[in-house]
């Protein structure tokens, strides 16, 4: 069964943190590695649309397309009404394509972790703002995504991050308290959402400055699950 971590070894005030036993990760830019600029110029070829452009009209409806407030298909056509040029059909499916291209770079040293986690036993989830098209992509593509305990996709409860909403249904679905998760995300307002509905939480900024929050927050032996110790060096005999 899952063992639990805690953040103060030896709790001794009224302050003491909850005992963590499930890691939630976000996806993109925790799991996933930055925007995969080939795939971003890919559709800059597909589109027609300047650097500008497309950057601006490709953000200004992410948020709803997360949301669930757009299909893949209606967002992208909310992004050319906006950039004035009407895409076809074939040219939403091309960009479809190329959006999970822009968001399938692997950042290999949280997914490895994320699977030490899960052999010994810790559970793990996914929160991430993610549309439907793009949630399908990434199961389509990912196969060690079958291997989190649960993985909530913003667009199918039609909220996100970080309405505080969206945390608490997480822990609901997982069938954790809160205060016994620990969520890792890139985005400041995100963690700072999670904690206000109890969750223990940690901006991920690169692995570096990561791994020293980690050891800097107790979780020492969180972080170092499953990895093997080094062997001392038998001195040589003469």
């Amino acid at each position: 069964m899952p063992f639990p971590y805690q953040e103060n070894p030896a709790p001794t005030t009224a302050t003491a943190v909850a005992r963590v036993d499930t890691v939630v990760f976000d996806y993109g830019m925790v799991l996933s590695g930055p925007p995969d600029p080939t795939a971003w110029a890919h559709m800059r070829s597909i589109t027609g649309l300047d650097e500008d452009h497309l950057h601006a009209s490709y953000w200004k409806f992410r948020h709803d397309y997360d949301r669930g407030a757009l299909t893949g298909r209606a967002y992208w056509h909310a992004v050319a009404a906006d950039a004035g040029t009407p895409f076809t059909d074939t040219q939403i499916a091309e960009l479809l394509a190329a959006d999970v291209d822009l968001w399938t770079v692997p950042n290999r040293p949280m997914i490895e972790w994320a699977a030490r986690l899960q052999r010994a036993g810790v559970r793990t989830g996914i929160l991430s703002n993610i549309g439907d098209a793009m949630a399908d992509g990434l199961k389509a593509r990912l196969p060690w995504l079958s291997g989190f305990d649960h993985c909530t996709w913003s667009h199918e409860l039609l909220m996100a991050k970080p309405e505080p909403a969206i945390y608490l249904k997480t822990a609901e679905l997982m069938h954790v308290a809160p205060a016994n998760i620990l969520f890792i995300d890139d985005k400041q307002e995100n963690v700072e959402a999670a904690r206000t509905v109890g969750m223990q939480a940690i901006q991920y900024t690169g692995q570096p400055a990561f791994r020293r929050e980690m050891r800097a927050r107790g979780f020492a032996s969180l972080l170092d699950v499953g990895v093997k110790p080094r062997r001392k060096p038998v001195p040589a005999t003469k």
